[in-house]
Formats: C-alpha cells, sequence, structure tokens
C-alpha cells in the first residue's frame, strides 16, 4: 500500500484488542484509516489504542 492511501476512510476493527486484530488497526492507522476499535477487553483495547501513531484518529467503543 502507498503511504496514507486510506486517509479519509473509516475502519470497523473487531477483536482489536490482541492477535491479528490488533496487528490490522495497526496496519490500518498506520495507512491513514480513521479507526473505531471493538473487542471484550477494554483495557487490552486502550493499551493497543495508546500504542498507536500520534496522529492516528480512532475511538475505542
Amino acid at each position: 500500500m502507498q503511504a496514507n492511501s486510506l486517509s479519509g476512510r473509516h475502519a470497523l476493527v473487531t477483536g482489536a484488542a490482541r492477535g491479528i486484530g490488533a496487528e490490522i488497526a495497526r496496519t490500518l492507522a498506520a495507512e491513514g484509516a480513521v479507526l473505531t476499535l471493538l473487542g471484550r477487553d477494554r483495557e487490552a483495547l486502550q493499551r493497543v489504542a495508546d500504542a498507536l501513531p500520534a496522529a492516528a484518529s480512532h475511538r475505542v467503543v
């Protein structure tokens, strides 16, 4: 993918607290997508969100 190729797009990532979902969230954030992160463990979701690039726009649900 090209840098920021998803700028202006929104992605809903389920299972974002760990594993594949967390890696998808990191990849989408790096590409410029706005994220909504969903999962069962709010603390783990917040850790993933805190580790996203500073410019990443996201919401933990």
